[in-house]
């Protein structure tokens, strides 16, 4: 059974989520997006000016769907979506607690359903002397309006200050790529895994490196370590790993957002190897491809299968 990926998407108010929203929709390269917008009023702001339509769901011509709820029917419209599309994003109220609305994905006993991660936008030009609270469980921050502060790269630093090892992406109007987020393709190509699949050349966001890695079975410990401590810059990893352990000779997709981790179990198709594409900006590709493939282990047999309770700890 596959699993949707649920992201929510939470800021202040003004700080550009339905700008974001409307950008993943139309960048959405083949992805059914489910965007479901959390509002509290009778009437909803936001709702009327996500792809600039209204009603309880509106189906878009890219094949994405657009909903309107209030939070006490939140689940309900998940159940609804979750055989329709290939991602949802909920877009948090400016009113609503991140924390909230992280709770309330994670306690859904849909099993079709996952959480994928928490993207709070920042204001960049109304920096919020408040944020540290939002922060705590923000697996990527965008750093949004950038062109309207003279130094944006302080303002990272500060979030770095707040929130030890955050991701930081810097955007004007919403633009973030939809590969940082979720795979822009349909579901049947996942496992094609050229960064050019994954990142269309022509787009108007900033440049991102990309680095491609192939290996055999990784030992648990060490990826886990890898994972654990990467790198600054780095936003987004996917790709499947292939284990030997004892008791766990496996597949597992791995599917990473900023600062959130989850691994998969996954069938075998194709070659019985890992593969992985790591996203991100400043990034030294030859010192990573080094890390990963001292994540290799040589000898998978003599390895304890108790090593791999760390990974499992993160299996959906």
């Amino acid at each position: 059974m596959k699993r949707i990926p649920v992201i929510v998407v939470a800021g202040f108010l003004g700080s550009g989520k339905t700008t974001l929203l409307n950008h993943l929709l139309s960048g959405s390269r083949g992805t059914r997006v489910g965007v479901v917008v959390n509002d509290f009023g009778a009437i909803g702001i936001d709702a009327m000016s996500v792809a600039g339509q209204v009603d309880s769901t509106v189906s878009l011509s890219n094949g994405c769907l657009c909903c309107a709820v209030d939070v006490t029917e939140l689940d309900e419209m998940l159940a609804k979506l979750d055989s329709l599309v290939d991602v949802i994003v909920i877009e948090a109220s400016g009113l609503a607690e991140p924390q909230a609305m992280a709770r309330m994905v994670l306690a859904s006993e849909n099993p079709r359903l996952t959480y994928g991660g928490l993207v709070l936008l920042v204001d960049a030009a109304e920096f919020p002397d408040d944020l540290a609270k939002h922060l705590r469980v923000a697996d990527l921050v965008v750093l949004n309006k950038v062109d309207r502060v003279d130094d944006p790269t302080a303002l990272a630093a500060e979030i770095d200050r707040l929130k030890p090892g955050v991701p930081v992406v810097l955007s004007t109007f919403g633009r973030v790529d939809p590969a940082l987020l979720f795979d822009p393709r349909p579901r049947e190509q996942i496992g094609q895994l050229s960064f050019e699949d994954l990142l269309e050349e022509e787009h108007d966001h900033v440049h991102y490196d990309s680095v491609e890695f192939t290996g055999e079975a990784m030992n648990p410990v060490r990826l886990m370590a890898f994972l654990d401590t990467r790198p600054k810059g780095l936003y987004r990893i996917k790709g499947f790993v292939r284990f030997d352990v004892p008791g766990h000779r496996q597949r597992f997709g791995l599917h990473t957002v900023g600062a959130f981790l989850r691994f998969e179990r996954s069938a075998w198709q194709g070659p019985r190897r890992t593969e992985l594409v790591l996203i991100g900006t400043g990034l030294d590709v030859d010192a990573i491809r080094a890390e990963l493939a001292a994540c290799v282990e040589p000898d998978p047999s003599s390895v304890d299968p108790q090593s791999m309770l760390e990974v499992l700890r993160y299996t959906a």
